[in-house]
């Protein structure tokens, strides 16, 4: 079997399409130093068979692989935690401490997530996870540092698109795997202005001031590159953070235009609202392709954006009604 699309796009990092709902929606990275491997995010479980298959092509085994590291619990970037580790009998799993719980036992990921995708297309786009020995998981706490074969990987805890997300500084690339905190970008839509780059505000725990905040870590450490979930390489991050910036604030104020509405119907409004304003900013990027287009592109997005705006509100009703 040929191994799946993959690249190496910096020193020793191999960015591997997942493929889960369509091509260049969502990547691995596997990471080499000397004989010694290491993976950034896992793509769902579907996905394992196609990272295994890269691991061959490279004249490797799964017994180098030391580390799987997601950089969340989200289904997208650790559903295939579970099978991957089962494969990799050397490997130990680094999680941030609020998602270990739920690689450990992973019964209530998968609830959550039927309910963000729906049954069907769980089923068929990202299957059933299993769950990984507690004796095979460490926490990887803010900060913490870990040595593959002299290549140095660090942690900065990054909440915001979600509470329990690390972002992983690989210190030879000065480089940045930055999961969601740094948006999606998706290279169908870069135009001669650079890519266009937009915050994923999926359920459940969407905080616009804490993700702000990330970034500052992010930027702070003065990232040569950084490595999207969503998808692939971008350079001088410098120039593309005030860009994510207004994206969250925008979506943010998208909602909160919503509040004073009623609940009923609120996720269709959300809907539209959302697949507008991508719309509408991806043209202003100078995006060529028609809004229709644009939409059916961004149609997952478009749908998971809405239902963590949506799961926002509701969060802040509920603390607003504790206050009075």
């Amino acid at each position: 079997m040929a191994p799946p699309p993959f690249a190496e796009i910096a020193d020793g990092i191999y960015c591997i399409d997942t493929g889960i709902y369509r091509h260049g929606l969502v990547a691995s990275y596997l990471v080499r130093s000397d004989d010694r491997l290491a993976f950034i995010e896992t793509g769902a479980a579907s996905s394992v068979p196609r990272l295994l298959q890269v691991i061959a092509s490279l004249g490797l085994s799964t017994a180098q692989v030391d580390y799987v590291i997601p950089t969340h619990v989200h289904l997208d970037h650790a559903g295939g935690a579970g099978r991957l580790m089962a494969q990799c009998p050397n490997a130990r799993l680094l999680i941030h401490p609020k998602g270990a719980a739920h690689m450990i036992d992973p019964a209530k990921l998968t609830a959550g997530s039927k309910a963000v995708y729906g049954e069907e297309t769980f089923a068929r786009e990202l299957g059933a996870l299993l769950p990984v020995p507690s004796e095979r998981v460490e926490l990887a706490d803010d900060g913490r540092v870990v040595d593959l074969a002299g290549r140095v990987l660090s942690f900065l805890d990054t909440p915001g698109h979600a509470n329990h997300h690390s972002c992983i500084r690989d210190a030879q690339t000065a480089g940045i795997f930055t999961g969601d905190t740094f948006g999606i970008s998706y290279r169908e839509l870069d135009t001669a202005a650079g890519p266009f780059l937009f915050a994923p505000t999926t359920p459940v725990a969407f905080d616009p001031d804490a993700w702000e905040a990330s970034l500052d870590r992010i930027m702070l450490s003065h990232p040569r590159a950084l490595y999207l979930t969503h998808f692939g390489r971008l350079e001088h991050p410098e120039k593309l953070v005030g860009e994510l910036r207004q994206s969250i604030r925008d979506l943010a104020a998208l909602a909160l235009a919503e509040e004073d509405n009623g609940t009923e119907g609120r996720l269709g409004r959300l809907r539209q609202a959302v697949a507008a304003h991508l719309t509408a900013r991806a043209k202003a990027r100078g995006v060529a392709m028609g809004e229709t287009a644009i939409q059916h592109l961004l149609a997952l997005d478009i749908d998971l954006n809405a239902q963590g705006l949506q799961v926002w509100l509701a969060r802040r009703a509920t603390r607003q009604e504790a206050g009075r």
